[in-house]
């Protein structure tokens, strides 16, 4: 366990956590949408929203389960979370802190596991994804969204480099392949796996992670001077001043089951 790491995220996002309660890239979204249209939902059912964050997965599957825990690793982020939840009126969801990759819960505890834009943080991807399996009941469900690095090499090098310079508490966004070959090596059988674009408005994405200015400003010239197929394949749009406005990425939503 990487106890600097875990630390630093901890940081970072106790320090910005009503941000991204707020955000309406984590608030809203039409991979949220899909999440919850295909979680099959219902009255019986216990679900645990992993990394919660700002608590919007847990908040929207709430009136449609039994009971969501909402688990996080930074207390203040939990906070925040719970103080939106609650504030919505659903009095189903339970708080608990800890880390993702080791899960203070009996196995085969729950009929969906749900993880959301928060899986680039963790310092070991492939024991998440067995405590995952492991707390899931049998034909239970993981439902993941995370965003992705492009499969090509020299591309997944350059969007993690400046992911982590934004936020240097992002360990690694992991390629679409690698997730599935992970998903079916844990043990999980892979039901579904859906491209989502992820558009990044540059000045509020910096906000959003507290990035002072003057290191705004040095990775905005990073991107602006990147190579041409760089800029291109990340769709860098310009605005009038010839400022960096944005760029785009892409998610992924993995849906996997654990054999009976």
């Amino acid at each position: 366990m990487d106890v600097s790491k875990k630390n630093q995220v901890k940081q970072q996002f106790s320090r910005n956590a009503e941000k991204y309660v707020v955000s309406p890239k984590h608030a809203k979204g039409e991979d949220l949408d899909w999440l919850v249209s295909h979680a099959e939902a219902n009255r019986n059912m216990k679900v645990l929203d992993i990394a919660t964050g700002g608590g919007h997965v847990a908040n929207a599957l709430a009136p449609l389960v039994q009971q969501v825990t909402a688990y996080d690793l930074t207390p203040e982020m939990l906070e925040a979370a719970e103080r939106f939840i609650s504030g919505n009126g659903h009095t189903n969801v339970n708080y608990v802190t800890g880390d993702a990759e080791k899960l203070p819960f009996e196995a085969a505890s729950f009929d969906r596991v749900t993880c959301r834009i928060a899986a680039h943080h963790f310092t070991d991807i492939t024991a998440f994804t067995a405590e995952a399996l492991r707390v899931l009941k049998p034909g239970g469900k993981l439902l993941l969204i995370d965003n992705v690095a492009p499969e090509e090499d020299r591309l997944d090098q350059f969007y993690n480099e400046i992911e982590k310079l934004r936020d240097p508490s992002h360990v690694r966004a992991w390629k679409k392949s690698e997730w599935i070959h992970l998903m079916e090596s844990t043990g999980f059988r892979m039901e579904m796996a859906v491209c989502f674009p992820k558009p990044f408005p540059f000045r509020e994405w910096c906000e959003r992670a507290g990035l002072p200015l003057a290191e705004r400003e040095a990775l905005e010239n990073k991107l602006l001077q990147s190579p041409e197929e760089i800029r291109h394949f990340f769709s860098m749009d310009l605005g009038d001043q010839g400022q960096l406005a944005g760029f785009s990425g892409e998610a992924v939503y993995i849906q996997a089951v654990r054999p009976n």
